[in-house]
């Protein structure tokens, strides 16, 4: 069981390399450096969340990563959730499996803000904790 309480499941996964910063610490999403190379034609999922006594997941999508975090770095809906920290992960999925992924993703992880689920059939991932 991890620090957000998500249990793992027990069929076949995907395995996906998580994305962290500098030191191999949690990225902030106000102040992660979305110009840097390493966000140039990335396209996957990504998972916002909230730190705190009692950390939750706020947000879970997918796309062009930096384009889309850059929208939530100003939407009201995610930085309701600012004042206990909000952090971010990525990584690279094939466009082919990104809908499956994010199915699986929010159906595990309850987002707070989208409950949107893509009508792809789950696909299995490790959790990035």
């Amino acid at each position: 069981m991890s620090v957000l309480g998500v249990q793992p499941y027990s069929s076949e996964e995907l395995a996906l390399a998580w994305g962290k910063c500098t030191g191999g610490q949690w990225c902030l999403l106000r102040s992660l450096n979305l110009q840097h190379p390493a966000f140039e034609g990335l396209h996957g999922v990504y998972i916002i969340w909230h730190g705190g006594s009692d950390p939750r997941v706020v947000y879970v999508g997918q796309g062009a990563i930096a384009d889309r975090l850059g929208t939530h770095r100003t939407s009201p809906n995610i930085l309701r959730y600012a004042a206990e920290g909000l952090f971010v992960t990525w990584s690279r999925v094939q466009l082919a499996r990104m809908d499956g992924v994010e199915s699986f993703l929010v159906k595990a992880l309850n987002p707070l803000e989208n409950k949107a689920v893509p009508s792809a059939p789950p696909v299995s991932v490790n959790f990035p904790w």
